[in-house]
């Protein structure tokens, strides 16, 4: 049976992070889904869901077995359609882990059979989010070495589109 597992998230930006997480998953899974949640309660995105899906879809071009999708609703749900046998989760640290394991018990009492896999990021990428990312470079730090460069061009573009107040 081949296997298929949804990683889920608002990638509002795709992070080194991510990636290491995506080039990991992709050899120990049959196909990787890539899920951008359209409506996450995390706020305002700085990039719409189609830029995201167009710069995830970029930077992991280079997988055979990952695709890009999105969804809104309950993620078992979106499993299901998809019919995948797994969730893949990212864990930074214990504050992710309590969240995350939340998480995977709900989904687990909504559908039993889906299984959740927890993976942590190689240590450089330990304390990346995209949210720590887009407020290091509103205020004008470097990100270069924490994202991959396509999203660096993308934050500058955001940035010299958006007029200062």
């Amino acid at each position: 049976m081949k296997t298929k597992v949804i990683y889920p998230g608002t990638f509002d930006p795709l992070t080194n992070g991510h990636l290491d997480l995506i080039a990991r998953a992709s050899k120990l899974m049959d196909e990787l889904v890539v899920a951008i949640l359209r409506n996450s309660e995390k706020g305002e995105p700085l990039f719409t869901v189609p830029e995201r899906a167009e710069m995830i879809h970029e930077a992991t071009r280079e997988f055979g077995n990952v695709s890009v999708a999105t969804f809104d609703g309950l993620l078992v749900d979106f499993a299901r359609s998809q019919k995948a046998s797994a969730v893949l989760r990212g864990i930074r640290a214990i504050s992710d882990y309590e969240y995350e394991f939340q998480m995977a018990m709900m989904n687990r009492k909504l559908d039993p059979e889906l299984e959740t896999l927890f993976m942590m990021p190689a240590e450089k990428y330990t304390y990346v989010s995209s949210r720590l990312i887009k407020g290091v470079f509103r205020l004008g730090g470097d990100v270069t070495a924490l994202v991959p460069p396509l999203v660096v061009e993308r934050l500058k573009d955001k940035t010299l589109a958006t007029p200062h107040k």
